[in-house]
């Protein structure tokens, strides 16, 4: 009986590792595909960022509100509708004939993940309670989502040469399917875990805040930091976020009790999720660039050449990620994954022209794949350990959240680093040479690593100055 429990476990761990690859995937495949997107629906190229933002912006603001209605209809329900919520709309924006379809089904697969990821993560939480299995069922469940971030470059490149761009939404259907069926028999139906009404001022300022904040960093990409818009949507984003802090203190049920998140160990959990995804999301932005405008790599071989980062990310998170929080403490392993990654990101700030992959870029991505490794399984079961039952939902969509503003900020601030570094070279350089305008590139590249770089290492420290002594904390 003991064995049938124990492999109905990592069995569901199965099904909710592939709703989790799914969303993962989700982040980078349509990349890849959207000059294919363009010339097939014949867009402008002010339409193309809409198709990344309007998933980003549905993800990440609608999180934590889909956090707390998991735990109120229960996580099977929410999982189930999410789940199919997410294949339909990608069946959709697979077939879409013109980009404003294809827009609608983005932001519809981002609300549909923002339910699903919650209660996935909740329920992988409350499943493997066990010290010994949880280490390696959230080494798992983390790996999941970092390699389906990297191996979308990959796939969403085959897809689109071998098949179309349309089957980097219909591979999500695919996808969706056999999570949906292994959901349905392997999760077992949980009454909702609080009859409270719903924190509705709560709900709307965090929505509304977080909306601010991805548009507000989103539009900083395009049209600047100064730019009105950007500024506006920024200060309101900082305003309806302190007025969400000041009702979850005063309301009885609270959409995100300070509790889950004032805790030191999963604070500096928190942060080193939020880090972490800035710097990883940063170099997967810039990485592709450089290896195919620069290094004049094809899709699919830029995809090959980003391998090595889920190889040693997968090895770190499911094998040397919680047999070294066994042995010395989460406490000691998140800045140690954090200090790996960050050298790795430094020895970036070597390439040029003409760099060789095996000594410029292979050392560094098998670095920040093992760091980062190191990070995302111990970090996310660090910020989802010692909860009640009610507030897991809540833990793990401020998890989600963590990741996803960490990475949407972390992409607009350092892009924007990125472009004034050029600016700055060709001011310093004014021979209008097409050497001097690669070398201006390369160069606002080799910047952005180096702030990645210091980010990571940042981390590091901040995050073994919050921790406390004692786990228990």
């Amino acid at each position: 009986m003991t064995t049938d429990v124990s492999s109905r476990r990592w069995w569901l761990l199965a099904a909710l590792a592939l709703a989790q690859l799914m969303i993962a995937l989700d982040t980078t495949v349509v990349t890849i595909a959207l000059p294919s997107a363009q010339a097939d629906l014949g867009f402008a190229d002010s339409a193309r960022q809409w198709i990344v933002t309007g998933y980003a912006l549905a993800f990440g603001s609608l999180l934590l509100l889909s956090g707390r209605l998991a735990d109120r209809w229960g996580r099977k329900r929410a999982l189930l509708i999410g789940l199919a919520g997410f294949g339909i709309a990608s069946a959709v924006g697979g077939a879409a004939p013109t980009v404003e379809m294809l827009v609608a089904a983005r932001i519809g697969q981002g609300v549909f993940a923002a339910l699903l990821a919650p209660a996935a993560l909740a329920l992988v939480s409350t499943t493997f309670t066990d010290p010994a299995e949880r280490g390696r069922a959230f080494g798992v469940f983390g790996s999941v989502s970092m390699v389906g971030t990297t191996v979308g470059l990959l796939l969403g490149g085959v897809l689109t040469e071998v098949l179309s761009w349309r089957w980097t939404m219909f591979i999500n259907t695919a996808i969706a399917i056999p999570a949906l069926i292994g959901a349905a028999l392997l999760v077992r139906n949980t009454s909702r875990t609080t009859a409270q009404r719903l924190d509705l001022g709560g709900a709307a300022t965090i929505t509304l805040g977080l909306f601010a904040l991805v548009l507000g960093t989103s539009n900083a990409e395009s049209a600047g930091w100064a730019h009105p818009l950007t500024l506006a949507l920024l200060v309101v984003a900082a305003a309806l976020l302190a007025v969400f802090v000041v009702v979850e203190t005063r309301v009885s049920t609270p959409l995100l009790p300070m509790r889950v998140i004032l805790e030191r160990g999963r604070g500096s959990a928190l942060v080193a999720l939020v880090l972490s995804s800035a710097g990883l999301f940063t170099t997967f932005l810039f990485l592709p660039y450089y290896l195919q405008s620069t290094l004049g790599y094809s899709q699919v071989s830029t995809g090959l050449a980003f391998l090595p980062v889920p190889a040693a990310l997968v090895v770190a998170a499911v094998f040397i990620g919680p047999a070294l929080t066994r042995r010395i403490g989460a406490r000691f392993v998140v800045p140690i994954g954090l200090t790996v990654a960050g050298v790795g990101a430094l020895l970036l700030i070597r390439i040029g022209l003409h760099s060789a992959y095996a000594v410029h870029l292979l050392p560094s991505l098998i670095l920040i794949g093992a760091g980062i490794g190191l990070v995302i399984a111990t970090a996310t079961g660090a910020a989802t350990a010692r909860l009640a039952d009610a507030d897991a939902g809540a833990a793990a969509a401020t998890v989600n959240a963590a990741q996803q503003v960490g990475g949407s900020v972390g992409v607009a601030v350092l892009n924007t680093v990125a472009a004034t570094a050029a600016a700055t070279y060709l001011t310093a350089h004014p021979a209008a040479q097409a050497a001097t305008q690669a070398a201006s590139v390369v160069h606002s590249y080799t910047t952005a690593f180096g702030w990645v770089g210091a980010i990571f290492l940042a981390g590091a420290v901040a995050t073994t100055l919050i921790s406390p002594k004692d786990p228990a904390e």
